[in-house]
């Protein structure tokens, strides 16, 4: 009995076949893979853009109450309604503290006394500001 070849032709012909599906296929599903990188992607970025617009949504509406823009006046701005009387503490430093070195980084001085300062320095010919009073 004569042994048949172990590839036939059919055999060729189909495997030629099964390799150019697989190839036809490989550039589509790596699209597809792709762009549900793409989606996800610009989901994470939808859900960002949307928290960000309820922050901003909060502080619009927060700036819309008039008691909050008076609180704000008068914190930041040192804003004082007719026929109050305000004040303005100016040393932050408590009557008992002795201690200087308390740990606490001393503030910057508000813009008015730095501008002040800058004025007062250029009027007298210094180039350099002061970093603070005492």
């Amino acid at each position: 009995m004569a042994k048949r070849p172990q590839l036939t032709g059919r055999a060729a012909i189909l495997a030629v076949v099964v390799c150019a599906n697989a190839m036809s296929l490989a550039y589509p599903a790596r699209e597809v893979i792709a762009q549900r990188r793409e989606i996800a992607k610009l989901e994470q970025e939808q859900t960002r853009a949307l928290r960000d617009l309820r922050t901003l949504e909060e502080r619009r509406k927060q700036r819309e109450d008039p008691e909050y823009v008076k609180r704000m006046l008068k914190e930041r701005l040192h804003y004082c309604e007719p026929g109050a009387k305000c004040y303005v503490v100016l040393d932050q430093k408590p009557a008992g503290s002795a201690s200087p070195g308390g740990g606490k980084k001393p503030e910057p001085p508000a813009w008015y006394v730095t501008l002040w300062q800058s004025v007062e320095a250029a009027d007298q010919g210094r180039d350099s500001v002061p970093a603070s009073r005492d």
